[in-house]
């Protein structure tokens, strides 16, 4: 693989790239995820049959998060590049890219969160309500510790769809795996990098799910 090897360090090398995807993936995560666990608390403890229901918060929520879902990713990086630049300063690079990764990946968990967590028993939260629990109690020791091995099935999900979007960033100047397997492995007609950044996307989704599983496993019960 001569074009690999060329192509291996360097600005715009393998090991940059590999670098560029951790970040926009690690990064966009934690952010994504940290606001997709608010939204999809807020979305399950305000439905009709939650601990705190209100119609009218719970059906603007739910449309708001069901639009962002809705939006095609190359047209949500146009879509908000200004307000990209805004916050980050750049539209283009890793960094450009962090923005509308969390925006595309937050609604996207936060259903992920609301469904896993409708699987939590019914009555082990009424048991809550019946001993005097507090709201912020149940959601605690109730919604998100019975809710967890289920929780982490979403969250690995979750970051096997980011790390598809980060390639798709990278392809259209985000940089990382996806930007060498197009800009220079495809246009280039170099197919050998084309192929080996697959290769290294595959073992980071493989990475992710078996950790995932891992911790499922450990904690389901």
């Amino acid at each position: 693989m001569p074009n690999v090897v060329a192509n291996w360090s360097g600005d715009n090398g393998f090991v940059e790239a590999i670098y560029q995807t951790l970040y926009m993936t690690f990064v966009s995560a934690l952010f994504a995820g940290v606001l997709g666990l608010i939204l999809g608390l807020a979305l399950i403890v305000t439905a009709e049959n939650g601990i705190l229901p209100h119609k009218k918060f719970y059906y603007c929520l739910d449309k708001l998060v069901n639009i962002f879902r809705s939006i095609p990713f190359v047209i949500l990086l146009a879509v908000i590049g200004p307000f990209t630049k805004l916050i980050v300063g750049q539209t283009i690079g890793p960094t450009g890219a962090l923005v509308p990764l969390i925006i595309g990946t937050a609604p996207f968990f936060a259903r992920q969160v609301q469904l896993a967590l409708v699987e939590v028993d019914p009555g082990v939260v009424e048991a809550a309500q019946a001993m005097g629990c507090s709201s912020w109690q149940i959601i605690y020791r109730v919604y998100l510790k019975e809710g967890l091995p289920e929780l982490i099935r979403s969250a690995t999900l979750t970051m096997i769809s980011l790390i598809g979007l980060t390639a798709m960033a990278g392809a259209i100047g985000g940089g990382g795996l996806g930007n060498m397997a197009i800009a220079v492995g495809y246009q280039r007609f170099e197919n050998d990098v084309t192929i080996v950044s697959l290769i290294f996307i595959l073992i980071l989704v493989f990475v992710i799910q078996g950790i995932g599983d891992y911790f499922m496993k450990k904690l389901q019960h």
